[in-house]
């Protein structure tokens, strides 16, 4: 029974340690979308709701069926090779100088914005930019001041997301972070925006 025991203590170890060569940096996902939240909250001066932090997921427990004798082997085991894949997991930098100032032009530029965006004139495009919608109900004389604003928006936005990978060394994940602010500038959106679903069609919120 012992021996039976130490070979399942030696495959459990080999499995682990098998597993932690595939182990990657990788994108993270659910720290993106917390600080993409973070930045457009800021920029359409959404007001946080108090006591709207999500809780903790309870850790997962080890209940019955492993024997007694084989756990301090299993936690050696998860010490020296689970902890340091997971030190491999990266914190994601939001706070540059570029990264400021993009987020201080962007806020500056919403009360400009925002009556074209509560109108339905523009929107959210599922690109993470904006998108002209419909100009029927703007004045000429204001169309071509629009098309500016919008322009200028796109390229701080597009500037964003860049200056987001760059200040993480990863430029390969550009994209990931701007379709995670897609998401969340709907989600952000006031009642009444018009925004894109993944289709492309127009809906409001």
């Amino acid at each position: 029974m012992r021996a039976l025991r130490r070979m399942s203590v030696v495959f459990l170890v080999a499995f682990l340690a098998s597993a932690c060569v595939t182990i990657h940096i990788y994108f993270p996902a659910a720290a993106a979308e917390e600080a993409a939240r973070t930045i457009v909250r800021d920029v359409l001066e959404v007001q946080d709701p108090p006591g709207n932090e999500p809780g903790a997921a309870p850790e997962p427990t080890s209940r019955g069926g492993t024997p007694s004798s084989i756990l301090p082997a299993v936690a050696w085991a998860l010490d020296r090779l689970v902890a340091p894949a997971s030190a491999q997991t990266p914190d994601l930098r939001v706070e540059s100088p570029a990264i400021n100032r993009l987020r201080a032009s962007m806020r500056s530029r919403n009360a400009e914005l925002a009556p074209y965006l509560r109108s339905g004139a523009i929107g959210f495009g599922r690109d993470g930019y904006v998108a002209i919608r419909d100009l029927s109900d703007v004045p000429l004389r204001e169309r071509s001041q629009l098309q500016r604003l919008v322009n200028e928006e796109n390229a701080d936005r597009r500037a964003l997301y860049r200056e987001i990978a760059r200040a993480n060394d990863r430029p390969d994940w550009e994209t990931n972070i701007r379709e995670t602010f897609a998401r969340v500038w709907v989600d952000e959106a006031p009642s009444g925006y018009w925004y894109q679903d993944a289709g492309g069609n127009w809906r409001q919120k």
